[in-house]
């Protein structure tokens, strides 16, 4: 199976089950349905992927390989230093590790910097929260994020192989965590120590600033407990949180695609 195939097996296989569980058990009652919501985030990834692949058709793995191939980065440099290959199942779990602390900072710089929040709160701008909120960045944001994500691939000399996982798991877990769904409170609380959960990353999307600037984390919950960014339980209960941006309440930009690529470059 080919990497292309793997990855987008994975992502239709993850993105369906949480679309079943959510119309099995959903959370919350949504306040628009999916006919007025999903559009908008479906056709938003779309965009995304079609000008990430013109502007880099080469992709993460590309720049791992072109990386490997010209030995940049700490890993071959510590192995020319050395005089000495470092094992590949320790290079490879550090490059997942380093790889996934740089996206939670990338995340917290895109809540601090005006100009990086003007791209997010296109994903914070989403009135309801589920699956597809996962899916649902600017292409300005997705580009800049391919930058940083490369930069910190050719610092690392991460292996192909990692970046691919890294890839996978970023992607399962965005549309995990985003689900309009809740686990078990006894399964809920054992798995939050490991992972951001539902009812943690519901926290995330809080109108409430002091709670949208925690529980950063994308997969692990171990660097918002780290860095001091973790917030366990919203002032107003799991069921009342409301989801959004005050400043963004009119369906006609959150709800459409126009409007959604159009919310940066709004005052």
């Amino acid at each position: 199976m080919s990497e292309v195939t793997w990855r987008l097996s994975v992502f239709i296989g993850v993105l369906l089950v949480m679309a079943l569980w959510e119309f099995l058990s959903p959370k919350r009652k949504p306040r628009y349905s999916r006919k007025q919501r999903w559009p908008a985030n479906l056709a938003i990834v779309a965009v995304d992927t079609v000008l990430l692949r013109m502007i880099a058709p080469i992709g993460l793995t590309g720049v791992a390989v072109w990386a490997s191939e010209k030995e940049w980065g700490l890993f071959h440099y510590f192995s020319r230093a050395t005089d000495n290959e470092l094992p590949f199942g320790l290079v490879f779990l550090a490059s997942l590790v380093v790889l996934d602390i740089v996206l939670y900072w990338q995340h917290r710089l895109f809540h601090r910097i005006p100009v990086l929040w003007r791209m997010h709160r296109v994903h914070h701008a989403d009135p309801d929260f589920d699956v597809t909120t996962g899916l649902r960045f600017h292409p300005a944001e997705i580009v800049l994020s391919f930058f940083i994500k490369a930069a910190a691939i050719l610092a690392l000399g991460a292996p192909a192989l990692a970046v691919v996982v890294f890839e996978v798991i970023l992607n399962a877990c965005s549309l995990f965590n985003h689900g309009n769904v809740a686990l078990p409170k006894p399964l809920e609380r054992a798995v939050r120590k490991v992972l951001i959960t539902q009812e943690l990353h519901r926290i995330h999307h809080s109108v409430e600033k002091e709670e949208t600037n925690s529980n950063y984390g994308f997969s692990v919950s171990w660097w918002d407990h780290l860095f001091g960014s973790f917030t366990a339980k919203p002032r107003s209960g799991s069921d009342q949180i409301d989801i959004g941006l005050t400043e963004y309440r009119d369906a006609s930009i959150t709800t459409r695609l126009w409007g959604l690529l159009k919310i940066p470059f709004r005052n």
